[in-house]
């Protein structure tokens, strides 16, 4: 993977609150104010961002951040007792969060498609690998058995799955985890969605075959104009392959920024942190250097921190952090960060005065 320089973020107290840094009519999915709570716990809290037309975008941050339940509340898949409680989630203009299951049914596979991060255990062991293709097209399709078929075989040589005609007759337990990923994406392609949501897709796969998949991914959206929302914990990778990077913590965006701007002049403390962590060139001396940590664990969700979220773990800590959360302010032309070094034009107090 490129490495690109880690830089200390540079203060701008002059910052004003963020607006979309995107054109709206440009934006083919828009996220805004998205709360996604199980009883009174917010697991997703005021969540703002969205994906334009053929743009890969990353959803990072630790587990436990929230990145998957934001994916799963975009495709109205949380399971009870949690749901949407807040917020919008626009479509090409159409809320998402609004519509009866039976018309988002129609959305899932045909307009918005996911992969999932366990192959196995999205796939039906007792069903060949054709027959689940197969199925996929024939739900939005209106084709017989025999031509979902073919283009089931159509669809695994797209993913460049080796004798693809032959490979339809196989069960998953006959494949390999890469193997199975590609199928896992052919079923998601099946359809020709605009939008790919990619859940940690290479999480369960050896590094060789992480990169395969990724550039599979890559040459798909080039050749497919297919936009791509890709969560990840994975920075190596979002350097690859990814335009813009949203970084979460306990629910909320703490930043957003274009990947070489963030790489290059990371605005909060704790996007820092996930950078300074990531494995760089062994030094010419052969030593070998103890990758630096962040301080802590995630809090638990039921039991946040007064004020800004990340404050017990934060090195730049102050006084200000403890009291009212900070607002998401724009720091530069498409950079913005949850954070008080930037000045106290972050305390929603002060916002409201």
């Amino acid at each position: 993977m490129t490495e690109l320089p880690v830089q200390q973020p540079v203060g701008l107290p002059g910052a004003v609150i963020a607006d979309a840094d995107v054109n709206p009519a440009e934006a083919l999915l828009e996220v805004e104010n998205l709360r996604t709570s199980f009883g009174s716990v917010h697991a997703v809290d005021n969540v703002s961002f969205n994906v334009r037309r053929g743009e890969a975008v990353a959803l990072v941050g630790e587990s436990g951040c929230g990145k998957s339940v934001t994916a799963m509340s975009i495709m109205r898949l949380v399971s009870s007792p949690g749901k949407i409680t807040a917020g919008h989630v626009r479509f090409k203009g159409r809320d998402l969060a609004s519509i009866s299951e039976r018309d988002m049914r129609e959305v899932r596979g045909n307009d918005i498609a996911m992969v999932f991060q366990e192959p196995m255990t999205s796939l039906n062991p007792v069903f060949k690998i054709g027959a689940q293709v197969a199925e996929a097209i024939r739900i939005h399709r209106k084709v017989s058995r025999k031509e979902a078929w073919k283009q089931a075989g159509d669809m695994l040589e797209l993913v460049s799955i080796a004798d693809p005609h032959k490979r339809l007759h196989d069960y998953p337990h006959q494949l390999s985890g890469g193997m199975r990923q590609r199928v896992m994406i052919a079923i998601a392609l099946s359809c020709d969605p605009e939008l790919l949501i990619a859940d940690e897709p290479t999480t369960a796969l050896d590094v060789t075959i992480q990169a395969q998949i990724m550039e599979l991914l890559e040459s798909l959206q080039k050749r497919l104009g297919l936009a791509v929302l890709l969560i990840t914990h994975d920075l190596g990778v979002v350097a690859e392959f990814c335009e813009r990077v949203v970084v979460m913590y306990t629910g909320r965006v703490v930043e957003e920024a274009p990947v070489a701007k963030l790489f290059a002049n990371p605005a909060h403390p704790y996007t820092r942190g996930l950078l300074k962590s990531l494995p760089g060139a062994t030094p010419p001396d052969g030593a070998i250097k103890r990758l630096p940590t962040i301080s802590g664990m995630v809090p638990p969700i039921t039991a946040l921190p007064r004020g800004c979220k990340f404050n017990p773990r934060c090195p730049d800590v102050m006084e200000i952090c403890l009291g009212n959360e900070p607002a998401l302010m724009q720091l530069s032309p498409g950079q913005s960060a949850r954070c008080y070094l930037h000045g106290d034009e972050a305390d929603p107090e002060r916002i409201e005065r």
